[in-house]
């Protein structure tokens, strides 16, 4: 009876749940520091190290490593070019678009690879303890791709702010143009009384937009980050060496996906907010009128 009891007492069960949050794995005072922060940090440090090394390169005639950043540059511009179609309004927008790719990259991969991945610390819970990594994909912590998903919305709209101006952004939300012009309008043309309520209704429908933008870019790089660590864990808990490995192929490849994703939609939703959509009205405006003299 004494050696089962100091048997039972001796063996632990080991357990590696991949929970929907991110697991904390020190404090700084009151502050957590989780295992997604801690990966969102050696992401920025790595792009940091990787920016002065190339800054340091940079030579007049480029070598083959500058060479090749140059032509990994030049083809990311090109494919901004075919979003926005304005070289100008390109130039804006690809530093911050290029910038959250390879932030969104470099943090969906760290959680990949199997030595940091499997580096971390047991945290007993009575009888049993559970295994918590070090590293987590900061992409895998819905906290770090809704303040991407802020942090792209806002910026878009003050990008729109300072290209088409605040006036016309704030009628594109609250469309104030839409209902005076039922004053001014409505006895040359009735049909203002039923275009303008709609079309002020349309502005609340954009607003509502803007915000399901939000939930969208957020969700969307969650749910497919965080359904790629399940997937690994409970291809590893099937067998630990053979079966994970195509799957993990799997997750490297979309991982670079989402990364493009959330960059190209970052890219299309500053280039709607710089679209000055009431000169477009005016211009279909004059054409109808044109063609009535006509």
């Amino acid at each position: 009876m004494e050696e089962n009891t100091t048997q039972q007492n001796t063996t632990t069960e080991i357990s590696h749940d991949v929970t929907i949050y991110a697991e904390p794995i020190f404090s700084i005072g009151n502050f957590e520091v989780t295992n997604s922060l801690i990966t969102s940090w050696l992401t920025v440090l790595i792009i940091i190290i990787f920016s002065v090394i190339i800054r340091l390169k940079l030579k007049k005639i480029p070598g083959k490593f500058q060479h090749v950043c140059e032509v990994v540059l030049e083809g990311a511009l090109s494919l901004v070019d075919q979003v926005t179609n304005d070289r100008k309004i390109s130039k804006k927008v690809f530093p911050l678009a290029f910038s959250l790719f390879i932030f969104v990259l470099i943090s969906n991969w760290l959680g990949l690879f199997p030595i940091l991945g499997s580096m971390g610390l047991l945290v007993k819970e009575g009888a049993s303890s559970t295994f918590v990594p070090f590293l987590r994909s900061g992409t895998a912590d819905i906290n770090t791709t809704l303040i991407l998903s802020f942090m792209v919305v806002i910026g878009s709209n003050i990008f729109g702010m300072c290209i088409v101006g605040i006036w016309k952004l704030f009628n594109k939300y609250v469309n104030l143009e839409a209902l005076g012009s039922i004053f001014t309008k409505v006895w040359k043309d009735p049909s203002v009384l039923i275009v303008a309520p709609i079309s002020f209704f349309v502005g609340i429908l954009e607003l509502i937009g803007e915000i399901a933008k939000v939930a969208s870019l957020s969700f969307r790089l969650f749910g497919n980050v965080f359904a790629g660590e399940v997937l690994l864990a409970s291809m590893s808990a099937i067998c630990a060496f053979i079966v994970p490995g195509p799957f993990l192929f799997l997750e490297v490849f979309i991982g670079l996906i989402q990364a493009l994703i959330f960059a190209l939609l970052t890219t299309v939703y500053f280039t709607i907010a710089s679209q000055d959509h009431g000169e477009d009205e005016s211009h279909e405006e004059n054409k109808n009128k044109g063609l009535a003299s006509v």
